[in-house]
Parts: C-alpha cells; sequence; structure tokens
C-alpha cells in the first residue's frame, strides 16, 4: 500500500503523540502506528514542570488542570538514614502557573495524549506491528508492519521512530551507545495509604537513598490515595542470592531502608509487583535521510530526576518543527532534519551528569548546595526541566572539582545525501 503520507510516526508514546499531533496542525498527513491497544500499563509517572509549554501547545493545558493528577511542586531527597533535606520548590524561583506540574497515571495520560493526536488530525492504527524501516539506498522510504496477521507497507517522506526503549531504527542501524555505568534495574508496585506530606509538599516526588551505595527509592504519590513506590540499583546486587521472587525482594528492601519503611508503615500492596530494565543509552545519530529519532528511541536516562515525559515532548517539538520546514523546503536530508540532535543531546547531558552526581558516594545534593548556595537555583532550574540554556551547565564545572562528570557522547557526523 503505497499511501501518500508525509510523515510516518512509529510508536504513540509522549514523544510519538507529540510529533503526530503538532505535524497533524501544520496540515501535514501524518500516521501513527502504535504497537499496543491503549490503555496499557507504563511506567514513568512524575513530569517535570517545563512539560507545562508542550501542554499549552498541544492544547491540552486546561484538561490537565481539571483532571484529578496530583499536583506537584516539589522534589525531595532522603538519606540513607532516612533525613530528609528541604524540598526544592519550583514555584520558590519562579512563581507562576508554569512551575507546577502533575504526577500521573501512565495509562490515561498516554491514552489522552494518544486521543488529542486523533482529535487533531493524524491518522492512528493500534495494535500495528512495525518490523522494519524501508531503505532505498541511505534513504528511508517506509516501514513494513502487521496489522490484523495482514503485512502491509506504507511509505511517507519522512520516518520518526517513537518506539521507546525498544529503539527500532538505532537497533537496525546499529546506532546504540549503552552507559555502563547506569545499569541499574527496578523493582516496583503501588500502595495505598503510604505517609505523605501536607501542604505544598503533598505531591512531591521523594527520592530516597538505600543504607546500601548505589541504591533509591522513588515515592510518586498519584490520585486516590495511591502511591508509586519502586527500588532502583544494580541488578547483581538485587538479585544476588535472593532467587527471582521481586515480591520478596522489594518486600526486604523496604524494610532494609529507614526512609522507605517510615513511609509504608501503614500502607497496603494494591498491584502486582513490576520488574524492569533501567538501562540508560543514548543513540549515535538524532536523524538521518528520512528518518528521526525521538523520545526514548532516541536516548534514556536513569529515571532519579524523572526527565523522561519532558525530554519526549521536547524531541516530539523539535521533530516536529523541523520536519515542517523540511518538508515546505523539499529537503529531507540528515543535515536538515538533525539540526536541533545537538542541542537535544546538550540537554540529556545536563541532565545525565547530575545522575552520576547522585550516584557518586562523595556527592550529597544537600551538602552541595550548603557549601554552594549561588547554585541552588541552577539545580532547581535542572529539576525543573529547565536544561537546554546553557548558563545551567555552569554548575558542573564546580562539581568537577569534587566528583568524576562523564564526558558527552558526541553525534555522529551526518553521511552524506544519496
Amino acid at each position: 500500500m503505497n499511501q501518500p503520507y508525509d510523515c510516518i510516526v512509529i510508536g504513540g508514546g509522549p514523544s510519538g503523540s507529540t510529533t503526530a499531533t503538532l505535524l497533524a496542525d501544520y496540515g501535514r498527513r501524518v500516521l501513527l502506528l502504535e504497537r499496543s491497544k491503549f490503555p496499557r500499563h507504563h511506567i514513568g509517572e512524575s513530569l517535570m514542570p517545563n512539560t507545562y509549554y508542550t501542554f499549552k501547545r498541544l492544547g491540552l493545558l486546561e484538561k490537565m488542570k481539571h483532571s484529578d493528577f496530583v499536583v506537584k511542586e516539589s522534589v525531595q531527597f532522603v538519606s540513607p538514614t532516612g533525613k530528609e533535606s528541604a524540598p526544592f520548590f519550583f514555584p520558590d524561583r519562579d512563581p507562576g502557573e508554569w512551575s507546577y506540574t502533575w504526577q500521573v497515571e501512565r495509562d490515561r495520560f498516554d491514552q489522552m495524549l494518544l486521543d488529542n493526536a486523533r482529535a487533531h488530525g493524524a491518522e492512528v492504527i493500534e495494535q500495528a506491528n512495525v518490523r522494519e524501516a524501508i531503505f532505498e539506498g541511505e534513504q528511508a522510504v517506509g516501514v513494513r508492519a502487521t496489522i490484523n496477521g495482514e503485512s502491509r507497507a506504507y511509505h511517507a517522506r519522512i520516518i520518526v521512530d517513537a518506539t521507546g526503549q525498544a529503539g527500532l531504527l538505532s537497533r537496525q542501524l546499529k546506532m546504540r551507545y549503552g552507559d555502563e555505568k547506569l545499569k541499574n534495574a527496578a523493582i516496583y508496585a503501588y500502595y495505598k495509604g503510604a505517609q505523605r506530606d501536607s501542604g505544598r509538599n503533598a505531591g512531591a516526588t521523594l527520592v530516597v537513598s538505600t543504607p546500601e551505595p548505589g541504591g533509591w527509592f522513588w515515592f510518586i504519590p498519584l490520585a486516590n490515595d495511591v502511591t508509586s513506590v519502586g527500588v532502583v540499583a544494580p541488578p547483581n546486587y538485587l538479585y544476588n542470592g535472593r532467587g527471582d521472587d521481586p515480591e520478596v525482594i522489594l518486600d526486604e528492601e523496604i524494610a532494609r531502608c529507614p526512609g522507605a519503611s517510615k513511609r509504608l508503615s501503614e500502607a497496603a500492596r494494591v498491584s502486582k509487583v513490576y520488574t524492569t530494565a533501567d538501562y540508560s543509552y543514548r543513540s549515535k545519530r538524532f536523524a538521518g535521510h528520512g528518518w528521526m529519532l525521538v523520545g526514548d528511541a532516541f536516548g534514556f536516562l536513569d529515571p532519579i530526576y524523572s526527565s523522561g515525559v519532558m525530554l519526549a515532548f521536547k524531541s516530539g517539538e523539535f521533530a516536529a518543527d523541523t520536519i515542517h520546514e523540511a518538508l515546505t523546503d523539499g529537503d529531507v536530508s540528515a543535515e536538515r532534519l538533525g539540526r536541533d540532535g545537538a542541542r537535544l543531546a546538550d540537554g540529556m547531558q545536563r541532565i545525565r551528569q547530575l545522575v552520576y552526581a547522585f550516584y557518586d558516594p562523595n556527592f550529597s545534593m544537600k551538602g552541595f548546595v550548603t557549601e554552594h548556595p549561588e547554585y541552588r537555583d541552577h539545580i532547581t532550574r535542572i529539576l525543573i526541566g529547565d536544561v537546554f540554556n546553557d548558563d545551567v551547565a555552569e554548575v558542573f564545572e564546580v562539581m568537577r572539582h569534587r566528583i568524576n562528570l562523564p564526558d558527552a557522547i558526541r553525534l555522529e557526523e551526518a553521511v552524506p545525501a544519496p
């Protein structure tokens, strides 16, 4: 089937839905192919405030404001002994509604985004399993998908890979670079009746360090008194000598962690226990001739700072704007489509450096801010998601005097146009 689409988006998560919605708003003919049937379970419930501007652009801001999603205006860190830092309140540095965000159940949230793409004019097909991208030489020209047991081919000027950690194109083209120092696993579940703070900090994301080096819990308050709780640590620690029952491991880790056990002392688990790989990686390229990567298909960062949806949104915006202009000018080369790759990579690198700082045993967020109060605002801006401005990078030059931080993963230069 040789469909005359302007763009095919593979994947209907936040990055794919954002790309498809905005391209449809530009009047482009967009096909979005999603492997699953929504709604479906997905982890990653905590948002960064900088998602505000994308919600506004997608036409979803008022819907979010009137939803029952828990309002989030802070992040708080808890030491291995259970000592809690002062919260990082986002509105304190910029008291506007754009400094607030939400904690979301991803099944409902992602469904809302996909429905919005449909409402804006994107053609959406669920339960469409895209097996590969079709290339003519170096040029991407379409995809092959299986729908209802039937193999189909779809063609378009540009293909956008939004397949998340599956990374269809980065694996097909062998472009993925793993981050061995951020190779963790997560075990998580949902609890009712967990202890929450009151007032401004009631919707805070809590990052609770475990007594064992390199481990931490997330506490994310959701609607209806449900809290998402998960432990993140190296797999060789989580599973070493304890069998493979994640329920047992999660219970043991909660009992060992003062900050976690205190919050869950009167709580009851209301879900099964889930497991997931938590391996950070980045693609060596952002775009090629007729194709682009967005969201987790381009790169995934350890979730400690809840950056995933914000990066998905921003990469979707970058992609939609670039694709519209490229189609208008008749230039879908790698050079044109890759114009925002370095900007996206730089923003990810700033979050990545703060992730490395957290895992360094010689680093304390509380201690750093106490010693360098002039950089508290830099840290808060990164936690908000304001990472695409060069001035926030100044904080890492100071950190480098105390701890080792990673060098940037450079993007490969585009191959010449065919």
